[in-house]
């Protein structure tokens, strides 16, 4: 039992080890042409259309929040009358 595991690992760790690298492309000068454009939208927007979600959530939980904090704010201040 022992045997078979220890040929199992050496089997596993040669594998993995000699396994070709699969090769990526480099898509670094295309993503620099695309954010260096002149074409007047902001650098957070050049990434397309998951640029502008993000965004846009971004925003609406900034303002949803900062909406809510100044309705804590104003509950904390009037206290409710004890009778």
């Amino acid at each position: 039992m022992l045997w078979t595991l220890l040929a199992l690992r050496q089997i596993a760790q040669r594998t993995i080890s000699t396994a070709s690298r699969r090769q990526l492309e480099n898509k670094v000068p295309e993503k620099q042409k695309i954010f260096q454009e002149d074409n007047g939208i902001p650098v957070y927007l050049k990434g397309g259309e998951a640029d502008a979600l993000l965004y846009r959530a971004t925003m609406i939980l900034t303002v949803g929040g900062t909406a809510y904090a100044i309705y804590q704010l104003a509950m904390a201040s009037f206290p409710k009358k004890q009778d």
